[in-house]
């Protein structure tokens, strides 16, 4: 009863608005210390110090600093344009440059909202100039910028690492096959509208001759690609942990900028003030999840739920089911950092004792995840493109051009449920 209240309670308070992480610390404390008095607390300053002590959620704010330093210093912006020129002559070319260059930004980053902006402001006006059909224009960037859920090296991924007990390095190599799997997804989704409804994405006017794109495009993509290739190789290899990595992506990010003749140090300074903005949010609401987990598990709440869920039909399948269900219509009202440390440490002892992959199920709930930044009417992703796209710009726009892609999403979860021997590298 004690974590059934402990659950409303937190999720009306963010329902209402209240600040995650504060809602979490507080209601933990309020409710704790009623059911079970202060003693309980005495541990909370140990687990303080071991989340701080984790050397793998070191890897975020490194992988955010990367993150920004590509959107900053303006390598997104080229990355764009010359992708743009090199597929703009086909129908629906501009909309598959916005794919190819949100799976580089994502595998680069894995910061959502960064890569959103970025192709919001530089790809929208293209498409918009050329008379896409804006529900499909507005639909591709947000899907674009969302594969940065799944393709490592991905922010969720490493929390989910943490929250769950998985070594973040397999969780990097597990989402690599799901994560191409829904570029090619979207891509073939583009081409055959671009043949089917050529109006809706039409090829662009490209005036350069095709050796100067072709040699411009090279320039610009092969650096970034380089430093994808050397931040998930040393993971893969094992020549470097994800947190070893992330130090040589941020590195390698800022010798690029310098490449390209876009590094300063006032922009360093604003990178890193957004860095540490980000960073900081995270760890205070992983603080006040800690709180909320530590009040759920010693109220003996967690063994009514895991009793609930094994007394189900069916079995381990009965509960991936509830379990994908519940987590796809949270994630229509709840942001994905809410979901990871409020409902994830719920669910994964229940995995564990029915004997699933945490691996796959990691996976899984990752992908649901980034279904929820598309999901109206909270869908992060439509807040990013709203905010940088023209006022004329309808918000209904945004919500019916995402609809074929969450349904895309949602097929390539099916087969991810239902083929994890083809489609998970263990």
């Amino acid at each position: 009863m004690t974590g059934l209240v402990l659950f409303g309670v937190a999720l009306l308070c963010l329902f209402l608005g209240y600040s995650v992480a504060f809602t979490f610390a507080g209601v933990s404390v309020l409710i704790g210390v009623i059911v079970l008095g202060t003693d309980l607390f005495a541990f909370m300053p140990y687990r303080i110090m071991s989340i701080m002590e984790n050397t793998t959620m070191m890897a975020i704010p490194m992988f955010v600093f990367m993150g920004i330093v590509l959107q900053k210093t303006g390598l997104a912006e080229r990355l764009l344009e010359s992708s743009a020129k090199l597929f703009g002559g086909i129908s629906g070319g501009v909309a598959v440059s916005t794919i190819i260059v949100g799976a580089l930004l994502a595998a680069s980053t894995g910061v959502v909202g960064a890569s959103v902006v970025a192709m919001g402001v530089i790809s929208l006006p293209v498409m918009l100039k050329n008379n896409y059909h804006q529900p499909t224009a507005a639909g591709v960037i947000c899907a674009a910028g969302t594969l940065g859920q799944i393709i490592p090296p991905s922010i969720i991924l490493i929390i989910l690492g943490d929250v769950m007990g998985v070594p973040v390095g397999d969780l990097f190599r597990a989402a690599v096959i799901p994560g191409v799997l829904l570029i090619v997804v979207y891509t073939l989704y583009i081409l055959i509208l671009g043949k089917v409804k050529p109006e809706y994405c039409p090829p662009i006017e490209v005036t350069e001759d095709k050796r100067t794109i072709l040699v411009q495009a090279v320039k610009d993509i092969f650096p970034p690609l380089l430093l994808i290739v050397t931040v998930l190789g040393s993971i893969f290899t094992g020549i470097a942990t994800p947190t070893e990595s992330s130090a040589i992506g941020a590195v390698g990010a800022l010798v690029l900028s310098a490449v390209y003749g876009r590094f300063s140090f006032k922009s360093l300074h604003n990178i890193s003030s957004e860095t540490v903005k980000v960073t900081a949010m995270i760890f205070a609401v992983l603080v006040g999840a800690t709180a909320f987990s530590m009040v759920f598990s010693y109220s003996g709440s967690e063994y009514l739920v895991e009793d609930f869920f094994t007394g189900l039909p069916g079995d381990k399948w009965t509960f991936i089911v509830l379990a994908m269900v519940t987590i796809l219509v949270l994630g229509f009202f709840i942001d994905f950092i809410e979901i990871s440390f409020l409902v994830v440490p719920i669910l994964t002892p229940v995995a564990m004792v029915l004997d699933i992959d945490l691996i796959w199920f990691a996976i899984l709930i990752s992908m649901n995840l980034q279904t929820s930044f598309l999901t109206p009417p909270f869908g992060f992703s439509l807040f990013y493109l709203k905010g940088v796209a023209p006022k004329s710009f309808k918000t209904t726009t945004i919500y019916k051009g995402v609809i074929p892609f969450i349904l895309m999403q949602i097929l390539v979860l099916l087969l991810v449920v239902l083929f994890p021997e083809y489609l998970i590298l263990q």
